[in-house]
């Protein structure tokens, strides 16, 4: 059976992606993910010195949250060019925590035979609090039949689409129930929330999207 692949059509602005529940981040994750990415900072893999510098336990990297959003935006929009993805850091991750990534279609548009969805994304604790804040970019082909015209060598269909968005349709944007202070989006310090929020990018943006 072929994977499901998403096209533009299909899609609407505040569609939800379906939510994406991890496993609870352990210490043995912790140390693996040390392995593979090569980041050995030791307030995530060495109790005693996490303790020294004042954290209760060991937690978990940031980007390894980020990895957790990128997988449900690679696996929502499969068939889809990924051009753009950051993240800003709200709240640690510690052990026994479990993180619920989620996301919602918040723009729409096309021009010129070129279609993309604009997702916000989010991440949140097993208490609803937020732990990550991003947004992604995808560009799509417009339906099937487009997709088969281009990669047999044959123009785009062009169907021009006004920008659609959440803030059009709602008159203001609302964060996900149950986050933390959207103070900590500009860098302000919200209560629970230390280090202070941090942004990281991803390095190449415009790689496809995971098949």
């Amino acid at each position: 059976m072929p994977a499901r692949k998403l096209y533009f059509e299909g899609i609407r602005v505040g569609d939800e992606l379906p939510a994406l529940a991890k496993a609870p981040i352990d210490r043995v994750q912790l140390a693996r993910y040390a392995g593979a990415s090569g980041d050995f900072n030791p307030v995530h893999v060495d109790e005693v010195y996490a303790k020294s510098v004042g954290m209760p336990s060991v937690y978990a990297p940031g980007m390894l949250v980020m990895g957790m959003l990128g997988q449900l935006i690679s696996d929502w929009a499969r068939g889809g060019q990924l051009r753009r993805y950051h993240v800003r850091f709200i709240k640690m991750v510690w052990p026994g925590d479990t993180v619920v990534c989620k996301g919602r279609v918040s723009d729409r548009y096309g021009e010129g035979g070129r279609y993309f969805v604009e997702v916000e994304l989010w991440a949140e604790n097993q208490r609803g609090e937020l732990v990550m804040k991003g947004h992604s970019s995808i560009q799509l082909f417009y339906s099937l039949e487009d997709e088969n015209r281009q990669r047999s060598g044959q123009s785009p269909i062009v169907v021009d689409v006004p920008r659609e968005s959440l803030l059009q349709s709602s008159g203001a944007a609302t964060p996900p129930e149950g986050t933390e202070d959207e103070g900590a989006l500009s860098g302000k310090k919200t209560t629970g929330s230390k280090p202070a929020a941090k942004t990281a990018t991803a390095p190449d943006a415009a790689k496809k999207a995971k098949k």
